[in-house]
């Protein structure tokens, strides 16, 4: 018999509540701030992200849940005091000039931390996610095998794309540990701010954090290029700058790997060239058609059981994706996917009906993040 999930999420807010009061009593008359108790929880609870929203309780995220804990509402000056100690004087300063600033944290025996710090409505917020301890496998992500095809590429530029909080910097950090046990290459990457930290294997990695080891992403990729890397990690394709640089080293015969907040194959390549004035897109456009290799979106779904898991799209560049590509013809995008599919690229529908057959989504749930619906419903037909 399956537990009601309105039950499990009551159940939940109980636990953490009851915690939260034994862990205030605990460190009451201690020197433990009040960041440091709630991260604590939240890693006892194996949650993901701990919120912190003026006018709200302090709130974590466990499979994909918000729960409040049980404490009464924080203000934005409460929450500033709890977090500007835990940043680097880098993020401080990069706070107090532009009031928002990414870090990273680390508690001794509990694990590391990425901080956020931001504003909302004129007051401080931030939202503080737990980073695993390890790096995680690639086979271990559930993501389809052909995924595996990205970590053997030899050049050019590979986009993995998604919403915030879909999986992108781990599948990003599972597929540079592939190349890191298998080959022999130099790995750089460069991250604001680090998050899996990984061990020489049989590559040699070198990791730069932004703030720490380079001022900003442009600086820290042109200062790559020159110390012979097979392999450039950029943690994020934030702005133009970064962009042209990834494009031209994925031109000269470097594998670039990178995320970018996009949710289709589609609208990751049009991302990049957007985010150029209108008089250079056009250049933009043939210089991406020549150097990107792959596109990887994802999105994560619950999970029956608890917990969650990705659905992804791939396409592998062809000859018909660079035409499209060239010409501002991303609409036909989708129809490479079928097209390729011989050399490892599938739809979100494909990996959608492959969940829903595997037991792990239920049917509504997947259909409902279907972009081609009809597609979906021919290969998972409902029960």
């Amino acid at each position: 018999m399956t537990s009601d999930p309105e039950d499990d999420i009551d159940r939940l807010i109980l636990e953490l509540n009851s915690t939260t009061a034994q862990s205030t009593a605990s460190t009451a008359g201690t020197d433990a701030s009040r960041l440091e108790r709630w991260l604590r929880l939240l890693a006892s609870r194996n949650g993901s992200d701990l919120l912190l929203v003026a006018g709200a309780p302090p709130a974590v995220r466990v499979d994909g849940k918000v729960v409040a804990l049980g404490e009464g509402p924080l203000d934005g000056t409460e929450i500033e005091d709890a977090v500007i100690p835990a940043l680097s004087p880098h993020a401080r300063r990069v706070y107090r000039e532009s009031r928002i600033a990414d870090a990273s944290f680390r508690i001794a025996d509990v694990g590391r931390f990425r901080i956020n710090l931001h504003r909302e409505r004129g007051r401080a917020a931030a939202a503080v996610r737990l980073l695993p301890t390890r790096v995680p496998r690639l086979a271990t992500l559930n993501l389809p095998q052909t995924v595996e095809l990205l970590a053997q590429l030899p050049r050019g530029l590979v986009l993995i794309g998604g919403p915030t909080g879909s999986g992108k910097t781990t599948t990003l950090a599972a597929l540079v540990e592939e190349i890191n046990r298998r080959d022999a290459r130099h790995i750089v990457t460069i991250e604001d701010p680090i998050e899996y930290e990984h061990q020489h294997q049989g590559s040699l990695i070198e990791q730069v954090e932004i703030g720490v080891d380079a001022p900003d992403f442009p600086t820290a990729l042109r200062a790559a290029l020159r110390q012979a890397p097979d392999v450039i990690v950029v943690g994020e394709m934030r702005d133009p700058e970064t962009m042209k640089i990834a494009l031209s080293a994925a031109e000269t015969g470097h594998l670039v790997l990178s995320t970018i907040h996009t949710t289709d194959v589609g609208s990751a390549v049009s991302r990049i060239a957007d985010s150029f004035p209108s008089e250079r897109q056009n250049t933009i456009r043939q210089e991406l058609a020549m150097a990107l290799a792959a596109v990887l979106t994802q999105t994560l779904l619950p999970r029956q059981g608890g917990g969650l898991v990705p659905a992804a799209e791939l396409l592998m560049v062809g000859y018909g994706a660079r035409q499209h590509i060239r010409k501002n013809a991303q609409q036909h995008l989708h129809q490479e996917i079928t097209i390729t599919r011989r050399f490892g690229s599938f739809s979100l529908e494909e990996s959608l009906a492959r969940l829903v057959k595997d037991g792990m989504v239920e049917w509504r749930e997947a259909q409902s993040r279907a972009v081609h619906v009809e597609e979906f419903e021919k290969l998972a037909p409902r029960g």
